[in-house]
């Protein structure tokens, strides 16, 4: 949004570090005018979706600074996608343009098939330089680098962020130009506060959590280091090569970052801020964490509907429960941030008092507008009141801490992404052998928590556990698919005869005081 300003304060620095290439912030201004030229050439107008499925590179942030150039809404789709669920939101947004790397072509093409409003397909790195196809480096090419704009109004649709619902199905949450600016203004007033000098390693796919922070970083002057993939070793030689002083990791990476041996060796004290979130992580891991990296442990909690982080656990919280009189804190997810308005109310509407357990829920300039095409769920997810119900229950101490103890929902979250139990089973039940599955997410020191199928197999038939796994493949995006199945002769039901998923969950959680991980 503020690019052009930053280009013209800090021109010559890097604004994003990629492989072994540097963008300039002069060259982010003049590339992004060249594709937001390029987009209106091909005919696309204020308000059209504009989708992108890839692995992080350069060509993202560049997309993201043109379309807010341009008036035109960002389709981010996760490059995890498995082929139907890619085909399924792409249907859904309905957008006039996509762009892609090499890696998802063939899965767009196969979705454009049955898409009449896609009209233009344009290729990072084309695997064919033959239509459909446009080659991104030709458009640019072909149109001048002088700055263009449209003003925005803040509550004109910006972003479409995509995210499992209710039903396992994808759905977007609408994003405003005003959700936006009140995320930057959050990130910039304290979780993640920079300025030239600073560089910012982003590892998570850009697509999803991780793409919260472009904005910020761009309008601070801080340099944005892209990784194409999470390698625990690659990750910290880029680290010390790099000279990083801020990572966004969820826990799951940061665990991943504890087991490899490299750690002892590398040289980490350029760090001043590792901010994690997108799912709980353990007390003791926090603490392992904390003696590896240092004292620069940062944590927020959010999602799509809120645009980022509304609590955070700030580095000085981390310090009080681990040197200090509060160890019950590493279990806490924090205390708002800046204008968000987070309260933990009762069935009633009111805020829980004690130790009494209530629903986290949230109200400000930070709250989605909707979930795009879906107004009975838009009209579920936010009350009369206009309060966002975020279905995690929690308690809130004294000093307004609050503290995570079960989802409302039946949602489950391994490695940072939502998994949607109706999703996978309905998956599963298509195995000529499953009569009958539930799916739970059980404890996990790595993920938080893991998917687990359990199953009851259809008489006379045999199946193992590594061939229902096996057999989501291809069907479900990786994250998505069980890590682990046990068979039983006959699921717990309740009194109305319905599969009681508590029962089933309950076993593998019995004995813990939190019930997420």
């Amino acid at each position: 949004m503020y690019l052009a300003r930053s280009a013209r304060f800090w021109g010559e620095r890097p604004a994003i570090l990629f492989r072994d290439g540097v963008v300039t912030y002069a060259e982010l201004e003049r590339r992004s005018n060249r594709l937001a030229h390029a987009l209106a050439a091909l005919g696309l107008q204020r308000g059209d979706r504009v989708a992108v499925v890839s692995p992080n590179r350069p060509e993202i942030v560049e997309l993201e600074c043109a379309l807010y150039k341009l008036g035109l809404v960002k389709v981010a789709l996760n490059s995890r996608l498995a082929p139907g669920e890619l085909a399924d939101a792409l249907a859904n947004a309905e957008p006039v343009a996509c762009l892609s790397g090499p890696e998802h072509q063939s899965m767009v093409d196969e979705a454009a098939a049955q898409l009449p409003t896609l009209r233009h397909r344009i290729a990072f790195t084309p695997v064919v330089a033959q239509a459909p196809w446009l080659a991104y480096e030709d458009l640019l090419d072909a149109q001048p680098d002088r700055h263009i704009h449209v003003d925005m109004r803040p509550e004109e649709l910006a972003v479409l962020h995509y995210t499992s619902g209710s039903t396992g199905k994808l759905k977007a949450a609408m994003q405003t130009v005003g959700n936006r600016m009140a995320s930057l203004r959050k990130v910039i007033m304290g979780r993640m506060h920079a300025s030239p000098g600073d560089v910012l390693m982003l590892s998570g796919p850009i697509t999803h959590a991780s793409g919260m922070f472009i904005q910020p970083m761009l309008y601070q002057g801080a340099t944005l280091l892209l990784m194409e993939r999470f390698q625990p070793a690659e990750i910290l030689a880029a680290i010390e090569k790099h000279r990083v002083t801020m990572c966004f990791f969820v826990p799951a990476m940061i665990y991943a970052l504890l087991a490899e041996p490299t750690i002892r060796t590398r040289d980490l004290s350029s760090l001043r801020l590792v901010s994690y979130g997108a799912a709980p992580m353990s007390p003791a891991r926090i603490r392992e964490a904390w003696a590896a990296f240092g004292p620069v442990l940062s944590q927020g909690y959010g999602a799509g509907e809120t645009t980022g982080g509304v609590v955070g656990l700030t580095i000085a919280d981390h310090a009080r429960a681990i040197e200090g009189d509060r160890p019950e804190l590493l279990s806490a997810c924090g205390r708002p941030f800046c204008e968000s308005e987070v309260q933990v109310l009762d069935e009633q509407g009111k805020p829980v008092q004690g130790d009494a357990i209530g629903e986290i829920c949230v109200r400000g300039p930070d709250v989605f507008s909707g979930y795009w095409r879906a107004p009975e769920q838009s009209r579920d997810a936010i009350d009369a009141q206009g309060w966002l119900r975020t279905g995690d229950l929690a308690r809130v101490d004294r000093e307004g801490y609050i503290f995570i103890v079960d989802r409302k929902k039946e949602m489950l979250v391994s490695g940072g992404f939502n998994v949607y139990p109706s999703e996978v089973e309905s998956v599963l039940a298509q195995h000529p052998a499953v009569y009958e599955v539930c799916v739970v997410g059980v404890p996990d020191d790595h993920w938080g928590e893991t998917v687990k199928a359990v199953v009851v197999l259809r008489e006379g038939t045999r199946a193992g556990g590594d061939e229902i796994m096996d057999f989501c493949r291809g069907r479900l995006a990786d994250f998505k698919r069980p890590r682990s199945v046990d068979f039983v002769s006959q699921l717990p039901k309740n009194g109305n005869g319905k599969l009681s998923r508590k029962d089933v969950r309950e076993h593998y959680w019995r004995g813990r005081e939190r019930r997420v991980n």
